[in-house]
């Protein structure tokens, strides 16, 4: 009997053509059109569906921005900006008033802070001594009293404590803006010295009320002599003349205690003069050992 279990020959020919070409199923996919093309095809609609939906978010956040800023100009007044404005404004508010891709930076910056700041001392609205120096190799702007410190870097970054940050930190964002002019200081802007410093302020007011006072002292005692004197029968008299002389006396106390609270802030004033000008080095608290490029503590 002739064994067969040897041959090779499949039962099939079909199937072997088949299974000797996995790719057929795919070649015939292209020529069907059915290919990976048309799927790319099909999947443009909604990748541009999505293009539209992001310029339409874009627009309506330009448009929010623009309404925004307009709110912001009308509310504030930036040509006196200080900082009870710079307080008040929310983040979404500063942001939509100043532009940061429009700020001035770098050494111009720099600049602009120090002129603006000499300004502010020369009106005694900052209290500080102001110096630029040069620390890690860049330029900073420190500004220090003996209860707190500042300290500005080019880039517009604002670091420190106490009430000296508070009064700087509107500064240099209004001497970051194009449209800002800084004022130019006076030749003697630095704080004056302790001896300099008057013993009040606004005496010709204290004058002008004591002469009120007076008159009202006076018109008390005519009335209340008059009602005596006369031996008038109304009230009237007795009780005017009264009432000028309680306002009278309300007026001279008045004036004294202005006096006296003019006399203790000189006074509060000298002493924290003279405790930074007879200081030999910075507070302990001031966290900056660089090298005074400008000083500017002397006396005028």
């Amino acid at each position: 009997m002739e064994d067969t279990s040897t041959q090779s020959e499949p039962d099939d020919p079909d199937r072997q053509t088949v299974e000797a070409d996995p790719d057929a199923d795919a070649v015939d996919g292209e020529r069907d059109g059915n290919g990976p093309e048309e799927a790319d095809d099909g999947a443009a609609p909604e990748a541009d569906a999505a293009n539209t939906s992001t310029d339409s978010d874009a627009s309506e956040a330009d448009a929010d921005l623009a309404e925004l800023r307009e709110r912001v100009e009308a509310e504030y007044d930036f040509d006196d900006f200080g900082p009870e404005d710079m307080i008040q404004m929310s983040a979404e508010e500063w942001d939509a008033a100043f532009d940061p891709e429009t700020w001035i930076t770098g050494g111009r910056l720099l600049d602009r802070v120090e002129t603006e700041l000499k300004s502010r001392i020369a009106r005694r609205e900052v209290f500080g001594l102001l110096e630029r120096v040069r620390e890690d190799g860049e330029e900073r702007i420190l500004v220090y009293s003996d209860e707190g410190y500042a300290i500005v870097r080019p880039s517009g970054e604002v670091s420190g404590r106490g009430t000296v940050l508070r009064d700087v930190e509107p500064l240099v964002a209004m001497a970051a803006m194009e449209e800002y002019d800084v004022p130019e200081p006076p030749d003697d802007w630095s704080l004056p010295h302790p001896d300099a410093v008057p013993e009040g302020t606004g005496e010709f007011g204290n004058l002008m009320i004591q002469v009120v006072a007076g008159v009202q002292l006076f018109a008390g005692v005519v009335l209340l002599a008059a009602s005596v004197v006369m031996d008038l029968s109304t009230i009237v008299a007795p009780a005017m003349g009264l009432a000028f002389l309680l306002v009278g006396v309300f007026l001279f106390a008045m004036v004294a205690n202005a006096r006296l609270s003019d006399r203790f802030r000189s006074e509060e004033y000298r002493d924290r003069l003279r405790a930074l000008r007879e200081a030999e080095e910075r507070p302990g608290f001031v966290p900056v050992d660089g090298e005074v490029i400008e000083d500017g503590s002397e006396d005028p």
